[in-house]
């Protein structure tokens, strides 16, 4: 069984990452429901997540989950409130039973410097880049891959957070603002969601050799 990482984060929540090695018919013997996805890759990372929600709680009912306007999956009942993300080989969900939670999961690479301007305000470049030092000119060298794995990981906290929100119309870099942390392996952050009431979320995350897992459990 390719359980990457799980963890129960309080009594009324839990994650976990599945590293997805088998085939369609290994998850729809669990999930019991088909997909209206057609591309082979996406079609096994849907079942994955769901999956993933019935390995979390065994109960939750994946038959009933509808898909909102903002392309948030959600039950009509709120009976679990849910998150899920995929990205190549691996799928992850977070799941809670008593307030709004959001996932996040993405391996780094160079890619994420292109879209940098876009999602990080300019508070957050210069702090990011006295971290990490400058993203340009990139680099082919294998080994300077770690240098983007900072940036990756801001993308995915800003990602979990957006999930979490889940109403649409949020600008990345202007209603979702990360706070200086101490970046490591593992550890949480900080971030001012200003769309609306402004709210204080702590946004938690940890790197396993490239790949960038973020969550995000409302209080």
């Amino acid at each position: 069984m390719p359980l990457f990482f799980q963890q129960h984060i309080n009594g009324y929540a839990r994650l976990a990452v599945w590293r997805i090695g088998e085939s369609e018919d290994f998850f729809r013997g669990t999930v019991g429901v088909e997909t209206t996805v057609t591309h082979p890759q996406k079609r096994l990372q849907h079942l994955a997540g769901r999956y993933l929600l019935r390995h979390l709680y065994p109960d939750f009912p994946v038959e009933d989950i509808r898909i909102a306007d903002s392309r948030k999956p959600y039950l009509p009942d709120d009976a679990y409130r849910f998150s899920i993300s995929h990205c190549g080989d691996f799928a992850a969900a977070v799941v809670g039973t008593e307030s709004s939670v959001g996932v996040d999961v993405e391996m780094g690479t160079p890619r994420i410097r292109r879209i940098v301007p876009k999602f990080l305000h300019a508070d957050e470049r210069v702090w990011m880049d006295s971290v990490n030092g400058p993203l340009d000119p990139p680099s082919q060298d294998p080994a300077d891959l770690a240098r983007f794995i900072l940036p990756t990981l801001l993308w995915s906290v800003k990602e979990s957070v957006f999930k979490w929100h889940g109403e649409g119309g949020v600008d990345f870099s202007e209603h979702i603002r990360i706070l200086p942390f101490a970046f490591g392996g593992t550890g949480s952050i900080e971030v001012r969601f200003l769309k609306g009431v402004p709210q204080l979320l702590n946004v938690s995350y940890r790197i396993f050799d490239g790949l960038c897992l973020s969550w995000v459990v409302g209080e």
